[in-house]
């Protein structure tokens, strides 16, 4: 008998006991059906007669999941909610979806139930439960041809992971010799210090020659760089040298071959926004000191692709680098039609505050810390906005001040996600502006702040008159 009919022979089907945890109230979907998922072994529960619950077990092959989806049609349920963690659920949401049924993912922490005992016939009878009274909330996935966009992005991510620990070997083999590259430039893994670190690798050892192959665009001289490469050229920091530097060049290949892959996803995913009003205005130009050695290959052409998918340029908002850009577009999707409002938005990225109120008052007011991609890439462009001209930076610079720099930070970024919710539910393109013009709304207000108290007071506010305005 194969593995297959094996796996399939251990299906069983359990009838449970009548449960009413929830009388008095009204079923919303009484068509639905909970999933416990594991690695090896899928619990579905569905609803019985007499409101009792049947479970069966299925096993995660391909055939075992056409199964599945073949008793769920037959008892005709129309919706599934499962609960899993890592990657488990995605092959079984495929084949379902594929097949009509419309599936929800469960946070573990939204179906807590109460302390006792544990187990997978339970965990799927409650999952089938809270979802057929409505009580479960769907976790958010972006559009379904951007999801192939995400995974490749999160891929190259992981490849500049794994590239970054090669270059602080090729520093500290650098160092162990006494060959001070890095103090002389910035960045050894640039132009010049690529340059430098081959020739040393192919057999250069006159710190003159090696100098000479400094960049043009190089701050330090060929005399102080010629210095910095006099060291004792053990052979075993060499050969550690050697060995990261093929490391560093072969995730180098890999990222960009990435990049490829991307641009051509990039080509396949929808057609140009449908919007009745599309931004066809010129693309701004690109921002002075956005260049990084991470960004992609492509990155005017992928900028074209992002207005196009999202129907605005959001590389135009202050801070978002094309980098930034597309890993909130894979992220969040291009509508945001899923999130009410703004204050839904910010909640899910982990940017609006938590507060504690107990009796009316406010005990304590945090953010939480959250993996949520798209916040780190909110959080990475107000950092790029501290010291800038623009209305971000001088929102930061006030609230530094009286909360600190890590929280400032966090509401920069908060401030940032507003917009961009307006841009891309609204497709209303950002116009810029200065710093100058927010400190002069910002008097405004609180002008206008000061008079309604003084009038409350009964006294008479006297604002005095600008003294260029004087003048």
């Amino acid at each position: 008998m194969s593995k297959l009919s094996d796996r399939s022979s251990l299906s069983t089907e359990q009838s449970a006991p009548i449960v009413r945890p929830f009388e008095g109230l009204s079923r919303i979907q009484p068509q639905v059906a909970g999933i416990d998922i594991g690695a090896h072994e899928l619990a579905v529960c569905i609803p019985g007669a007499d409101e009792t619950q049947i479970v069966r077990f299925f096993g995660t092959y391909t055939a075992d999941l056409h199964a599945l989806a073949d008793w769920l049609a037959a008892n005709d349920i129309q919706s599934v909610a499962a609960e899993s963690t890592g990657v488990y659920w995605i092959p079984i949401f495929e084949v379902l979806e594929g097949r009509g049924f419309e599936c929800c993912l469960i946070s573990a922490v939204s179906i807590r139930r109460f302390p006792g005992r544990k187990s997978d016939v339970l965990d799927c009878q409650w999952i089938q439960t809270l979802h057929s009274y409505g009580l479960l909330a769907d976790s958010f996935r972006p559009e379904a041809d951007l999801i192939a966009l995400r995974t490749l992005l999160r891929h190259r991510a992981q490849l500049i992971q794994h590239r970054s620990p090669h270059i602080l070997r090729m520093q500290k083999a650098l160092i162990q010799m006494n060959i001070q590259l890095s103090q002389v430039l910035s960045d050894v893994t640039g132009k010049t210090g690529l340059a430098i670190i081959r020739s040393i690798v192919a057999g250069e050892r006159n710190p003159r020659k090696l100098a000479a192959l400094r960049n043009y665009r190089c701050k330090k001289s060929e005399e102080e760089i010629a210095l910095a490469l006099t060291g004792t050229w053990r052979e075993e920091h060499l050969f550690i040298l050697r060995q990261s530097l093929d490391f560093f060049d072969f995730y180098s290949r890999q990222i960009d071959a990435c990049d490829e892959e991307i641009e051509r996803t990039y080509s396949s995913i929808r057609p140009d926004w449908g919007s009745p009003h599309p931004d066809k205005a010129p693309l701004l130009p690109r921002k002075r000191g956005s260049h990084s050695k991470n960004e992609p290959a492509h990155a005017a052409a992928i900028r074209h692709h992002i207005r196009r998918i999202a129907g605005v340029d959001l590389v135009a908002l202050p801070g978002l680098s094309v980098s930034l850009a597309q890993i909130i577009l894979s992220e969040v999707g291009s509508s945001l039609q899923r999130f009410e409002n703004v204050k839904a938005f910010s909640s899910w990225l982990g940017l609006a505050p938590h507060n504690d109120i107990s009796g009316g008052k406010v005990l304590r007011s945090r953010t939480f810390s959250h993996h949520n991609r798209a916040r780190q890439a909110l959080i990475q462009a107000a950092a790029a906005l501290i010291r800038s001209d623009t209305p971000f930076g001088a929102f930061y610079r006030r609230l530094k001040s009286r909360i600190g720099p890590a929280q400032a930070l966090i509401a920069t970024a908060h401030k940032l996600a507003r917009v961009l919710f307006v841009m891309l539910k609204f497709k209303r393109p950002y116009r810029p502006a200065t710093a100058a013009q927010y400190e002069q709304k910002f008097r405004q207000r609180e002008i206008a702040y000061l008079r309604r108290k003084a009038k409350r007071l009964g006294l008479t506010l006297t604002v005095p008159a600008p003294a260029d305005a004087v003048s």
